[in-house]
């Protein structure tokens, strides 16, 4: 299966993006075994994280059914190491041409991070497999709602930056496909029965969502 491929059958059955920032290669394997218990799917280990590139190696070979990569990937050269590392996702907090256009190269999926329908539009064109909204405390769901009018149509959108399971049903009515998920579910030192409960609420209030 490609890693667009897996993208797509993980991200129909639960499209929230787990981002691991801080993790070590030695939570690595309770931590993953603890989110895809629960359901997540979608699991990136920012680069500025203690030895990301282990991390992230170690979660490949645990759990092939999921799609692992990489978040805060800001050079193509960094997305060549994630690439050999065994990731298959490429997550950026901007967005770089360059960047996108390596992740595309390689058949990676590419969510860079943009918040104007400017950058919107020149992700999209580089060949980006959905967007991140970074930081959603700077857009609003309004804003979210206006961007996806003018947008493709099937552009994803993924608001990231303060998600909490209070405020996915605002998001979701105004047209988010999915969320980026990182301090609230994860954070160094937590534990992963706290971060297997953290998510089960964060995925009960995804699926509560739904019909809101």
């Amino acid at each position: 299966m490609s890693p667009l491929e897996k993208f797509s059958t993980q991200f129909a059955r639960m499209p929230l993006v787990a981002i691991l920032r801080g993790l070590t290669p030695a939570e690595a394997p309770d931590v993953g075994a603890a989110l895809t218990g629960a359901g997540f799917g979608l699991l990136e280990v920012p680069l500025n994280s203690p030895d990301p590139l282990t991390s992230i190696a170690l979660l490949a070979k645990q759990h092939p059914e999921a799609l692992v990569g990489a978040g805060t990937v800001l050079t193509p050269a960094q997305v060549r190491d994630v690439h050999a590392a065994g990731g298959q996702l490429i997550v950026s907090p901007n967005f770089n041409a360059e960047v996108v256009r390596e992740a595309a190269r390689l058949g990676l999926v590419c969510l860079p991070g943009i918040v104007t329908p400017s950058e919107a539009f020149g992700a999209l064109d580089a060949g980006a497999t959905g967007l991140k909204l970074f930081p959603a405390e700077l857009a609003s769901p309004a804003a979210l709602k206006a961007m996806l009018a003018v947008l493709p149509k099937g552009t994803l959108m993924l608001p990231v930056g303060g998600i909490t399971p209070g405020n996915m049903a605002t998001w979701r009515a105004a047209g988010a496909h999915g969320f980026g998920i990182g301090s609230a579910l994860y954070k160094p030192g937590k534990s992963a029965t706290a971060v297997r409960e953290s998510a089960s609420e964060f995925i009960a209030a995804y699926a509560g969502s739904i019909s809101t």
